[in-house]
């Protein structure tokens, strides 16, 4: 048995689907597909407004430069960030000339310690980029706490989590912008994409405009009569109203998102059962592991926290020899990325447990009762010899 981190969620009808769209449309960039994914994806996500992108991480880099610029940001303003987080919810920062302050993970959620972050706000504090990690969803009503009559925006980057909620909300919809990720191994594809949503009118714009080198004639067609009027001497199809860059997304994956979109609520919930029987056969062994469970769920890996490192090297080893693939907790303390040196903090107590004791496995629609089995198994043996 083989039980690979990701799998190809594409079926071979959506092949075929896709084939018969290559073939028979005549334009391939950005153009009515990607508007009509736009307007789905809004829909699903009960968002107003929705621009579909090259990959979640371009949608994080589009969501900073964006807010930076409205709200005319300086450098070395500082925006609070996960230490635990894959590294493209911190990189758009330090390439927007800002300051990362990195706060240290809980071990429930695994967003952020509210402790510490309630620490880490200063005067400089602009905004917070959360990040919902492997399909828990924060504690938005304690991060909303501490921030309180305090001038921060909150930014969400939702990239490991769709569909997670919070009550009868979707993640994604409690800030000002959000990030997702169609990733081909993620709740979603589109190949290679992501999606930006917002209930901002303006922040929209921006996003539209910076998507696509800053071209005027990306903003709605209402507003291009007033713009031609403002820049009579500069040619309309090429009049450049901000800083942008290339960020579009091509018809044919928009094609192949509209087409998956449908069948995402379905896939969620064959996530979410896996889940449950995961975490069912944990706590089994709960002298040995850290459960965490949560009614928001949109599950996206299954996790192993375990009480001692070497409970973790052994079992580790034991899935692998046995046709499991493993991987780090995302990328384990982010801090102890050789690229983010200048910033090490040692002060991080939560996420360095992490990175030391834990690994998750993967989870998606196509992990079946017989693969649950031969965990379970594995774990008995395993667990049983160390009581």
């Amino acid at each position: 048995m083989y039980w690979p981190l990701q799998e190809n969620v594409i079926s071979d009808y959506e092949r075929q689907k896709l084939s018969h769209f290559i073939l028979n449309t005549k334009r391939f960039t950005q153009f009515k597909e990607v508007a009509k994914f736009e307007k789905a994806y809004s829909k699903w996500q009960n968002s107003k407004y929705s621009v579909f992108v090259n990959s979640g991480s371009s949608a994080n880099l589009l969501i900073i430069q964006s807010a930076k610029e409205i709200y005319k940001w300086n450098e070395n303003d500082e925006v609070l960030v996960p230490s635990l987080t894959w590294p493209t919810t911190v990189t758009p920062v330090i390439q927007s000339g800002l300051k990362p302050v990195f706060v240290d993970c809980n071990l429930d959620d695994f967003s952020f310690d509210y402790n510490d972050l309630k620490k880490k706000i200063t005067k400089k504090t602009k905004a917070i980029f959360l990040a919902h990690i492997i399909g828990f969803p924060a504690d938005i009503k304690k991060i909303k706490k501490i921030i309180k009559d305090k001038n921060i925006l909150i930014l969400e980057d939702s990239c490991e989590s769709q569909g997670a909620t919070i009550g009868k909300k979707k993640v994604g919809n409690f800030g000002l912008a959000s990030s997702f990720s169609f990733y081909w191994g993620h709740h979603l594809t589109t190949i290679e994409g992501g999606m930006i949503t917002t209930n901002d009118k303006n922040f929209y714009h921006t996003c539209l405009l910076k998507r696509s080198h800053g071209l005027a004639r990306e903003l709605p067609k209402k507003l291009h009569l007033k713009i031609k009027k403002k820049y009579k001497n500069i040619d309309f199809k090429f009049l450049f109203l901000n800083c942008g860059f290339n960020f579009r997304n091509t018809e044919i994956n928009a094609y192949l998102g509209r087409f998956q979109l449908p069948q995402i609520n379905n896939w969620i919930k064959k996530r979410n059962n896996n889940y449950n029987n995961f975490y069912k056969i944990c706590l089994k062994y709960e002298s040995h592991l850290k459960l965490t469970i949560n009614k928001g769920i949109s599950s996206f890996v299954l996790p192993f926290i375990f009480k001692k490192k070497k409970d973790k090297q052994d079992f580790e080893q034991l899935l692998i020899k046995n046709g499991i693939e493993t991987r780090p907790f995302i990328a384990g303390n982010l801090l102890k990325q050789p690229f983010l040196k200048k910033y090490n903090t040692t002060n991080l107590p939560n996420v360095t447990f992490l990175h030391n004791n834990s690994f998750y496995i993967g989870n998606n629609q196509f992990v079946d009762e017989k693969k649950i089995t031969k965990l379970k198994k594995l774990m008995y043996s395993f667990f049983n010899e160390r009581s």
